[in-house]
């Protein structure tokens, strides 16, 4: 499997929850506000022999009027009408803010996939709003037949891809393993965000249940060391692919 990290920049997010660009050249994190958080803003595609995988949708800024995400995309030799299927761990706005097109938020941003998420995490997105959610960002998923809803909290699609709701960080946020040949790529979305939070036993203030996150955290970790997972961390800044190996 190819997978390619689609950077969309480094971020401080605080209580507010607004994400504040940051540029480690210039930028203190000392100067911004207390309890501030530094994190990248970062999708990834996953390509396999049957699929062109987007797992989670970034921030959906635009630039020059075109998608960041698409721009992104571009950059990596691919065509955003050739994404297969979209994976979406929860919809939190750092998260799903592309789901959609930047202009009148009606037509999802990638119009030939199918896109995969807990339909119980998007009926709570549309009734919670913001701030952590932003409804007209993803709206567009809510009866289209370009969605596919799960309603279980385990299961799998195509018989090569795996997911299981947590109601660790979020209520409904769910992980995926996508799994060809010998090789099993996991990816955690918030649950298990940055490499440091998977070597490092503590509860996250931020999470819907910070001990059960921490304790998924552990098990993961020591799984995908016996079984060589390949990690993809969405908030890391220095390593946002990572091979556990015994």
């Amino acid at each position: 499997m190819r997978i390619i990290p689609l950077s969309e920049g480094s971020f401080t997010i605080d209580k507010t929850k607004l994400f504040v660009p940051f540029d480690e050249t210039k930028d203190e994190l000392q100067e911004r506000s207390k309890g501030s958080l530094l994190v990248e803003i970062q999708p990834f595609v996953v390509v396999t022999s049957r699929d062109i995988l987007l797992l989670d949708t970034g921030l959906g800024f635009s630039q020059h009027g075109k998608m960041q995400i698409h721009q992104n995309l571009f950059n990596a030799g691919i065509n955003p009408s050739d994404i297969t299927k979209v994976l979406l761990t929860h919809l939190h706005k750092d998260h799903a803010g592309g789901v959609s097109e930047d202009s009148d938020h009606t037509k999802l941003s990638f119009r030939q996939a199918a896109y995969y998420l807990q339909e119980r995490e998007l009926n709570f997105a549309l009734e919670k709003g913001t701030p952590s959610f932003i409804p007209e960002d993803f709206g567009a998923l809510r009866g289209s037949p370009a969605v596919i809803v799960l309603d279980k909290d385990s299961g799998t699609i195509d018989d090569y891809i795996s997911y299981n709701v947590t109601e660790a960080h979020s209520p409904y946020h769910q992980v995926f393993w996508i799994k060809e040949d010998d090789e099993i790529v996991f990816f955690g979305g918030d649950d298990a965000p940055q490499l440091q939070q998977m070597k490092h036993r503590f509860v996250a203030k931020y999470d819907f249940n910070g001990k059960k996150a921490m304790e998924l955290r552990r098990t993961w970790w020591e799984k995908g060391k016996k079984e060589n997972w390949k990690f993809l961390f969405y908030h890391d800044i220095k390593t946002p692919v990572y091979v556990n190996e015994a």
